[in-house]
């Protein structure tokens, strides 16, 4: 079993790895990693290239997180049924097991998109990313911690810091809604490695230098 967790987690790590800020924004003649807060995620993209291709990053960061988390639990059956024992691929995923594969699954593509090895291990912050996948192990949860990003979102309009606190409100949520101490303990993971990916911006929301986000017309192309 823990062959195929391992397994699961490589899956997960080459799927969070695909580059999707930076290919669309090359796609339009942008290195994304030169230009703004030369972060390859949505908002970046957003800011430096408009709605469109922001919203079209979101999209497909999300996506990856949902199907590194999903992928080996879509079988005709209620688990993954393996017929390779030599790797450990002998059993079913029942009851509590699918939550650990996808989490397995999500935090492989978490690190994979902060730390990808198609851009020299550079890569965005995970937050898209997790979200995808978090909707799909703990949707009730997800949904939550969505409601709390908005809100912090409309009145400070901090993306850094909507994205602070709503994954903070993962574990406590987990943790109130009485879920297995296992999931507690990965989700607390996850939100960590959000927070510490967003350390910079912590900095600058203490020093009052944070930009917020404005609406701003995409800009020429750059080369």
């Amino acid at each position: 079993m823990i062959a195929f967790f391992i397994l699961v987690a490589a899956i997960g790590y080459l799927l969070g790895a695909l580059p999707f800020g930076y290919l669309v924004a090359r796609a339009r003649g942008v290195n994304i990693f030169e230009v703004g807060s030369k972060n390859p995620g949505a908002t970046n993209v957003r800011r430096v290239l408009g709605k469109g291709p922001g919203n079209l990053v979101f999209a497909l960061d999300f996506l990856k997180g949902s199907l590194a988390s999903s992928w080996a639990l879509l079988t005709p059956t209620s688990g993954f049924c393996g017929d390779i024992p030599e790797l450990g691929l002998d059993f079913a995923i029942t009851g509590e097991t699918w939550v650990h594969v996808g989490v397995a699954g999500l935090i492989g593509a978490m690190v994979g998109h902060s730390f990808s090895c198609f851009t020299k291990f550079k890569g965005g912050k995970g937050v898209a990313t997790g979200a995808g996948g978090i909707l799909v192990i703990i949707p009730v949860s997800a949904l939550i911690a969505a409601a709390v990003w908005l809100v912090v979102f409309l009145l400070g309009r901090y993306v850094s810091l909507a994205s602070i606190l709503a994954a903070a409100s993962l574990p406590l949520t987990v943790w109130l809604r009485d879920r297995p101490p296992l999931v507690i303990v990965l989700t607390a993971l996850i939100a960590l490695f959000v927070i510490i990916q967003h350390r910079e911006n912590i900095k600058r929301l203490l020093n009052g230098t944070e930009n917020r986000f404005v609406k701003k017309s995409p800009q020429e192309p750059k080369s």
